[in-house]
């Protein structure tokens, strides 16, 4: 995440405003992440062990029940983070390199350049995929470009594969939901809480079905509105904890947790 964070009001005005330039003319794209950004947790969610799961798993609940179709960027699906490289000749990336130069020729702060490209350098999104445990996480028998994340022993395709709980095996699920549930694909996306700090929440309609996403993007605990009781009769598909706190109610929001509820009509 960049040193300042980000608002999540802006963010939700910025999806929403590309789904309402397109929803009558058009068909648009998602995505979180690319080979020009840095890695989709690190950015948008928190890369920690704490969390590191619970914010991929929330950010792909988000990127895989939106109206648009989308784009899943390599090593993000296992849950691969910001490699944040110390020195300056561990980088390739040609921005980089010349901005750090023309700071150093300058007399100017490159510790402070080195701190902002370990959360947005272009090399952060770069590393090699993490295949399994072995030399180079199983990429190559080679060198690689670039080094390989530290933490390739840990996070890897392999460690995940038949892990009912890793991130890639929910991102399996949620791209199965999604093709399952017309509603998620095609249905009308209708923001709610536009104005609250910590919730993005919206309704994903069609004519005869109906599903209501609600996302904590924060690592507190966060109370639904009251507005927010829990539908009779909802089910709830997609939960990235095991189970729902509630209070009257009321969803309890736990630290990145991200909730699908299909609603029966």
């Amino acid at each position: 995440m960049a040193p300042g964070g980000y608002s999540l009001k802006e963010l939700k005005k910025i999806y929403t405003d590309w789904d309402g330039a397109l929803s009558s003319r058009g068909w648009g794209t998602i995505y979180l992440g690319n080979h020009d950004q840095p890695r989709m947790i690190s950015h948008w969610g928190q890369d920690d062990d704490k969390y590191r799961d619970l914010s991929a798993k929330m950010l792909f609940t988000f990127l895989l029940t939106m109206r648009a179709t989308p784009f899943i960027y390599n090593g993000d699906e296992i849950g691969m983070v910001n490699i944040r490289f110390q020195h300056i000749e561990d980088y390739q990336d040609i921005e980089t390199l010349q901005v750090y130069q023309r700071i150093k020729d300058a007399g100017g702060d490159v510790g402070a350049f080195m701190k902002d490209q370990q959360l947005a350098g272009r090399d952060n999104g770069r590393t090699p995929f993490q295949w399994n445990d072995r030399a180079n996480a199983g990429f190559t028998r080679g060198k690689p470009w670039l080094k390989v994340h530290p933490n390739y022993c840990r996070i890897n395709v392999a460690e995940q594969q038949d892990d009912p709980s890793s991130v890639l095996n929910f991102v399996r699920y949620l791209v199965g939901l999604r093709k399952s549930i017309p509603a998620l694909v095609y249905g009308k996306y209708e923001l709610l809480l536009p104005d609250h700090p910590h919730i993005y929440a919206y309704y994903r309609r069609t004519d005869g079905d109906c599903c209501m996403v609600l996302l904590n993007f924060t690592s507190r605990e966060v109370v639904c509105p009251p507005e927010f009781s829990i539908p009779v009769g909802g089910e709830i598909v997609v939960n990235n904890y095991a189970g729902v706190r509630e209070r009257e109610r009321h969803w309890c929001l736990l630290p990145f947790q991200g909730l699908v509820c299909r609603i029966k009509k």
